[in-house]
């Protein structure tokens, strides 16, 4: 399992936390922005409003005045105390001109209108008769008439005969100015928003382009109720601030000013701003990264050389260069750490010796039992042998007795010598591990006490592989060997599976005996450990795992019950040459083969019972 070295779990963390307060940050001032950002339109707002009741004011003062003058001077008289209507619409022209007004209206004492001049077509004396009639009964000179998709501000004066207080009506003069885009435009600039003239929830004038008049958020801001506060709307896929201020006053149908200021554009410099804070953030997260990197590479470093003085120490090099310089705490573990590792090499060493010691001491005693056994009965035979009676047939069982004690002798001998030989001994060569299990298998049939044991052995796909062929049928034979003697006499049966996974040959030996005895299941291949065998040496299965892990393989035992035992060698592949691996398509499974009771001859490879 893989570790996060300490340095690295500790710049993660301060990255992690130096990134986490950054952002945050950033989080904060955005949302100190956006609010900063919506405070100043709703304040630019507000000023809009007010800068235009200011304007509007004084606008109004002035055209009333400007109205009464023209109300008040002798032309006019004269004009309203024609009778004909003509004629007055005629002599009104110059009026109409000399007041500079969009609309101009002149309306005889009856309350019938006799003059109309507009600049714009479309505005009817029906539609001025009818907005003149209602302004009758409003107290304020000031007048919002619309008709023809045109609004105008209007002003009304009574036209009198001499004074005011005197002289008797003539009529009345109307004076309008058309609230227009020109007009729009010119508090668009002062409000530094976008404006919007309706009437009635129709806009009449505005500096929005025609896809934001006529978007249904428009509508429903303009038809909706007057309202003081800034309301959140977006127009053409732009998000404004509104606000609304009415100008009709008591007027029955409802004249507004809309100001809308735009958050995108004022957002813009937010965008910029938080581009620019997180290019600071970033620049901050790799600089504070690379001095964090350089202050823990610094409070770290002595660690990770205790880390690789304790893993030098697990692969037992005990004298890893360490450096206990300082003062600090690491500094004292360190010192700690090699006085406990001078003590640990002291206390191994003591142990290896008592170890060598007992070692020797249950191979001389194991050894000379075995020794002393074999001499004995070469010894008795031998006499006997001497004996001039016996016949030819008693004088050679005699000698095969003699032979047997020798060639255990020898083959406890070969044990010892394979068992103390290095890795260097093999002489690998690709070879079929087939012909080296059928051979080993002939060598235990050369033993008459297995002969009601039968041995399958089965192949599955390709079996050469880079192995010793001695060394490997001596571990086999071994195998074998225990397997037959483990096996229920007429009843056992061994099989031997051979199995190719990858590059790798795996090499199974079943039996059907009861079984490794527990108190040896533990230590199993460990040397001179033997149970139940008259003549074992315990050096067997030891001698089988020596030849197997110098092969680079593992022998293991993978499960035993009281009807199976499984022994699998695990052999490690590589890559044959193709004259070798043309020959593993000639194999085929072994049929299953009795063990005979033929005698060993005389040239016939020594094995070592285990």
């Amino acid at each position: 399992m893989h570790r996060t070295r300490l340095r690295t779990r500790f710049l993660l963390s301060m990255v992690l936390i130096t990134a986490g307060l950054t952002a945050l940050s950033l989080l904060v001032v955005q949302h100190s922005m956006q609010s900063h950002v919506r405070e100043g339109i709703v304040q630019d707002l507000g000023n809009s409003v007010t800068t235009f009741q200011n304007f509007q004011h004084d606008r109004e003062v002035m055209l009333t005045r400007s109205a009464e003058l023209v109300a008040d001077l002798p032309i006019t008289r004269a004009i309203m105390t024609a009778a004909d209507p003509a004629t007055i619409q005629d002599a009104s022209r110059d009026v109409w001109q000399l007041t500079g007004s969009d609309l101009l209206v002149l309306v005889n004492r009856n309350s019938q209108v006799v003059a109309l001049h507009t600049k714009s077509v479309g505005f009817t004396r029906d539609a001025a008769q009818q907005h003149f009639q209602r302004s009758l009964s409003a107290e304020d000179s000031s007048q919002w008439w619309y008709g023809a998709h045109h609004l105008y501000q209007t002003f009304v004066q009574p036209v009198y005969f001499g004074s005011r207080t005197e002289g008797p009506l003539l009529g009345f003069l109307i004076i309008g100015y058309e609230i227009d885009n020109r007009l729009a435009r010119e508090v668009s600039k002062v409000s530094a928003s976008q404006v919007a003239f309706s009437y009635g929830g129709e806009i009449v004038a505005t500096t929005l382009t025609p896809l934001q008049s006529e978007s249904p958020a428009m509508r429903d801001l303009l038809a909706g109720s007057s309202h003081n506060g800034p309301r959140d709307v977006e127009v053409g896929n732009e998000n404004f601030l509104a606000t609304s201020l009415d100008l009709s006053g008591q007027q029955a149908t409802p004249v507004r000013l809309t100001v809308l200021g735009s958050y995108d554009q004022a957002a813009k410099f937010q965008d910029k701003l938080n581009r620019l804070l997180l290019l600071l953030g970033l620049t901050a997260v790799l600089i504070g990264s690379g001095l964090v990197f350089l202050i823990s590479h610094t409070f770290t470093r002595p660690l990770a050389s205790l880390v690789e003085g304790v893993r030098a120490l697990e692969h037992g090099d005990f004298y890893h260069p360490l450096d206990p310089r300082g003062s600090d705490e690491v500094a004292e573990l360190t010192s700690a750490f090699d006085r406990m590792r001078a003590s640990l090499l002291k206390t191994q060493q003591a142990l290896l010796e008592s170890e060598q010691l007992a070692t020797i001491g249950r191979m001389a005693s194991s050894i000379s039992h075995d020794l002393r056994h074999s001499l004995a009965a070469i010894v008795a035979n031998s006499e006997f042998l001497c004996d001039g009676r016996l016949t030819a047939t008693q004088r050679e069982e005699l000698y095969q007795e003699v032979r047997t004690g020798v060639n255990q002798m020898t083959d406890l001998i070969d044990s010892l010598l394979e068992f103390a030989r290095t890795r260097e001994s093999l002489n690998p060569t690709y070879a079929n591990v087939v012909e080296t299990v059928q051979r080993a298998m002939q060598a235990v049939r050369l033993h008459p006490r297995h002969q009601g044991t039968l041995i399958e052995v089965r192949s599955n796909g390709g079996s050469s592989a880079w192995f010793d062929p001695r060394k490997l049928e001596r571990a086999l034979y071994n195998l074998l060997l225990n397997a037959c003697e483990a096996a229920p006499g007429s009843q056992g049966r061994v099989q031997v599976m051979i199995d190719r996974t990858g590059a790798a040959v795996t090499i199974a030996v079943f039996d059907n005996g009861p079984g490794i005895a527990e108190p040896i299941r533990d230590r199993l291949f460990h040397p001179f450990v033997s149970y139940g065998k008259e003549n074992g040496t315990g050096l067997g299965l030891t001698v089988v795992q020596k030849i197997v892990q110098d092969h680079g393989g593992k022998v293991l035992m993978e499960r035993t019950s009281d009807e199976r035992t499984v022994f699998r060698i695990t052999i490690p592949g590589r890559s044959s040459p193709g004259s070798l691996e043309e020959s593993d398509d000639k194999q085929m499974s072994r049929p299953a083969v009795p063990v005979n009771s033929e005698r060993a001859s005389e040239n016939s490879i020594r094995h070592s019972d285990t």
